[in-house]
């Protein structure tokens, strides 16, 4: 392993292999594991759960994107936003890029096992799999609908972070995996649609591509109403207070107008729009959960 890693040293440099994890995806991951490690107890998570078992997390989750990299090497030289990643541009090796998905893979799960609880780990590792193999060897090119079925392993960091400090699972952090398993279709057809040319050139069955951009902007619609209902969730249970609730009602409702907006294609640039405040409106929503939470606590 470290020979293969060794033998593109000298075109590779760390930023390289930094960007084979795909740093801000993991980084969006490891909040919403946090949020779900904080809202997993009333009392203070332990530094060494908070601390190692993310990093375990990411570790992991870097690995899964590593591997996606080599997968996915003959679809990111035909689209412009990824020709220049480190394994397409001849940077670093296929070989190199697997060993070092394979360390890092085993450093995190080493990790969760030492740090966490078997459960845990378990769970990350199926993530792993889920993302790397499942979704990206084969329902990427197999199914229009690969994002919708392959989205559940990219919402289970909340799971793993809850199950990380309890040990066990509970109806709570499905829920947080279900905000995001209902987050994932729009905010991805949002971006395919932005691509659409290219997911086409490179003969990948996106939604945008085997049924048309209509089509897809009615789902991302039907989507987007479907996740404003599930983020209510969260305070029916009681899981969370008032000022949640005031949150994912605003955040929800402006997703709705981008949503709208871009089913009507009346502003321009509308689907790369909708993308991008996709993204600010997950971490701000987590982000009210969590504030929330210690709001209830000192009530």
């Amino acid at each position: 392993m470290a020979t293969a890693l060794r033998a593109h040293s000298e075109h590779a440099s760390w930023r390289d292999y930094l960007e084979l994890t795909k740093p801000k995806v993991v980084l969006l991951m490891l909040i919403t594991s946090l949020v779900g490690m904080f809202l997993a107890t009333r009392a203070g998570v332990p530094w060494t759960v908070l601390v190692f078992g993310n990093l375990g997390i990411g570790l992991c989750a870097g690995a899964a994107a590593a591997v996606n990299h080599v997968v996915d090497r003959r679809i990111d030289s035909i689209m412009a936003r990824t020709h220049k990643r480190p394994v397409t541009a001849g940077r670093v090796s296929p070989v190199a890029a697997l060993s070092f998905a394979l360390l890092l893979a085993v450093a995190g799960m080493a990790l969760l096992l030492l740090f966490t609880n078997a459960l845990a780990a378990w769970l990350t590792l199926a993530s792993l799999l889920g993302y790397a193999v499942i979704y990206t060897g084969f329902l990427k090119r197999a199914t229009p609908q690969n994002i919708v079925i392959g989205g559940l392993a990219g919402a289970a960091p909340p799971l793993l972070g809850w199950v990380a400090v309890t040990g066990h699972m509970s109806a709570e952090p499905l829920l947080l995996v279900l905000i995001i398993f209902a987050w994932t279709p729009p905010h991805f057809w949002a971006l395919a649609i932005h691509r659409k040319a290219e997911y086409a050139k490179a003969d990948i069955p996106m939604l945008p591509v085997t049924h048309g951009e209509h089509y897809t902007k009615v789902h991302i619609l039907l989507y987007t109403l479907v996740m404003f209902a599930v983020t209510l969730l969260p305070y029916a249970i009681h899981m969370s207070g008032p000022l949640y609730l005031v949150c994912a009602l605003l955040l929800g409702g402006r997703f709705l107008h981008w949503a709208w907006v871009l089913y009507r294609d009346s502003k321009p640039h509308a689907a790369i729009n909708t993308f991008k405040y996709s993204i600010w409106y997950l971490f701000l929503l987590f982000i009210a959960l969590l504030a929330d939470h210690y709001l209830l606590l000192n009530i």
